[in-house]
């Protein structure tokens, strides 16, 4: 099948179905929630504590306290993607009778938050932090995995120049892998009527793959095809390289060009030239049969990346913003970090149809309607 160019522009702001008629086609009509709502309660907190604990761990960080809402002049905030889209909410704080105001944003990801809180708690190479971070992105379509409200386990560790490659990012991925397999045999542990043969278990090891090397398999296909193609034969996959414009004329998704690095040249196990220090773990879902995405994560711009990136996006004049001021400076240390969606991890480990049976938020009368009808419970 081959799509038009106008599809694979259309495919690159965000994953969402976009339509609750084509979502009432995608949410299956065979569902039935492996745990009672009690249960899913219980096994919530344990993947919870599991995931926590073990990231800690593997890649030697500590729990820390992390923003609800920034200040608009600090620049901190995430902006998701490069062309501005989808803007977080800002308010307006009075203070003092306007006398000493402030024009705060709530987050839409602790992102560019962490790397300046790397410096001012003090963590060395090898160290960093790990948050429980709650967002709001106003502007998602609300579908089956996602959601306005956002819970994300936002990561952060302090690298070496020499670390900014891709066998680093490979280890820390492998890392992060184990993390979410032990969740899952825990969570099966405990609540055995999860264990499903419909529900195959998520494979011992992550493959990995460019970018560049999904387009060259299925040239003619959008990205969310491109990786739903791929996740029927590769049930986990890291998609190396996102941000980086391919090919045939487009990058595999946009990307910010203020925290990922996307541009930096690298070369593929096959010897051939490839670009980008991020990437995106996705997995098949065996109950929605649709691709899940579950983290999105990269080694961070240094000082040289950013303004290539900036220069790309045409976004040069943030660099008079504090937050980019420090990376350029060399004050905010190299990292690499990323955001690993609690109640996307959460939905799949618990083989769950829908967000809402593992987050509490608000959803439209439509999409709740649908749901019902589909024996699926959404929280409120």
């Amino acid at each position: 099948m081959t799509f038009a160019a106008g599809d694979k522009k259309a495919d690159l702001a965000g994953p969402g179905i976009g339509n609750y008629e084509d979502l009432e086609k995608v949410l299956p009509n065979d569902y039935a929630s492996a745990l009672n709502r009690r249960e899913t309660q219980e096994a919530i907190f344990v993947v919870k504590d599991y995931i926590e604990r073990n990231l800690c761990k593997e890649l030697n960080l500590h729990m820390v306290q992390v923003p609800l809402i920034v200040d608009v002049e600090s620049g901190i905030n995430d902006m998701l993607d490069r062309d501005g889209k989808r803007g977080p909410i800002q308010f307006h704080i009075s203070n003092d009778y306007d006398k000493h105001p402030i024009d705060a944003q709530v987050v839409q990801a602790a992102t560019k938050w962490k790397r300046p809180a790397l410096r001012e708690f003090g963590y060395g190479v090898g160290e960093g932090l790990l948050t429980d971070m709650r967002a709001v992105r106003k502007d998602y379509f609300l579908d089956h995995d996602h959601s306005c409200y956002v819970d994300q386990w936002d990561w952060e560790r302090v690298i070496r120049a020499e670390d900014r490659n891709l066998d680093f990012l490979r280890m820390v991925v492998r890392r992060i892998w184990k993390v979410i397999k032990g969740a899952e045999q825990e969570a099966f542990d405990r609540f055995p009527t999860l264990r499903a043969d419909k529900y195959p278990e998520l494979p011992d090891e992550i493959t990995f793959m460019h970018a560049e090397e999904l387009l060259d398999r299925y040239p003619n296909l959008p990205r969310k095809q491109r990786e739903t193609t791929i996740l029927q034969e590769i049930p986990a996959i890291f998609i190396i390289g996102i941000g980086w414009t391919l090919a045939d004329g487009y990058p595999h998704e946009m990307r910010a060009a203020d925290y990922d690095d996307w541009v930096t040249p690298t070369v593929s196990a096959g010897g051939r030239p490839m670009h980008g220090l991020n990437g995106d773990i996705l997995v098949w879902n065996s109950v929605t049969r649709r691709r899940h995405e579950l983290t999105s994560m990269g080694i961070r711009v240094n000082a040289e990346t950013l303004r290539q990136q900036l220069e790309i996006t045409g976004q040069l004049d943030w660099l008079n913003l504090p937050y980019h001021k420090g990376i350029v400076s060399g004050e905010t240390p190299l990292s690499i970090g990323g955001g690993i969606g609690q109640g996307r991890t959460q939905m799949h480990l618990l083989h769950k149809a829908h967000l809402g049976e593992v987050t509490v938020t608000v959803w439209p009368k439509i999409l709740k309607e649908i749901c019902a009808k589909k024996n699926i419970f959404v929280l409120e």
